[in-house]
């Protein structure tokens, strides 16, 4: 699965519900491979629309190691209580700021198999919900820190996507010479 970067514009895109009839072995086969990506790039939590979906669910596995789906999530309720946590984010690689949430959430959510629950987190499981859910809404952390450092953050992964951009044009244009001189051989041989 391809993980979306800072400056694609799902990225900031308002998720939209998934309807009951979704929920289904199609979308359970999609989180099967949302976690193996998560893992894949030593992460902790997965948006859908950081794997290109708009719409509202993301998985996640805390410190206390399960797997957990949220579905249609919504933050019920947080704690006065606030915290500060290096966050990091799988859409933006090599970055991270220390960002202030509240230390305590109660989230309302169905699972993959479109059972309602109510979960009460605190530490690592509240931020992770917490910073998962914001994604839904098209907020990336790094809205709710420094906005100095968000804007070095947004100019620098902008570089990176015209890089990669230009290695990919390269690529294709040597791909394509490639092909018109095969192209050009066989032609002679016709």
């Amino acid at each position: 699965m391809k993980i979306y970067k800072l400056g694609e514009e799902i990225l900031r895109e308002k998720c939209q519900p998934v309807k009951p009839e979704e929920i289904n072995d199609e979308l359970r086969a999609w989180f099967d491979e949302m976690f193996s990506t998560m893992n894949e790039a030593q992460g902790v939590g997965l948006a859908a629309p950081q794997v290109g979906v708009a719409k509202r669910y993301f998985v996640l596995t805390a410190d206390d190691n399960v797997k957990r789906v949220f579905i249609n999530p919504q933050i019920i309720s947080t704690s006065e209580e606030m915290g500060d946590y290096e966050e990091g984010c799988l859409s933006l690689p090599g970055f991270s700021e220390n960002i202030r949430r509240p230390q305590r959430v109660t989230v309302q959510a169905l699972n993959e198999f479109g059972k309602p629950f109510t979960l009460e987190a605190d530490g690592l499981l509240a931020r992770i919900i917490q910073h998962e859910n914001d994604h839904l809404d098209g907020v990336i952390y790094i809205d709710r820190g420094d906005p100095l450092e968000a804007a070095k953050i947004t100019a620098q992964c902008k570089k990176r996507m015209e890089r990669a951009a230009e290695r990919e044009a390269k690529k294709a244009r040597k791909a394509a010479s490639i092909a018109a001189k095969k192209a050009a051989r066989e032609a002679k041989k016709a």
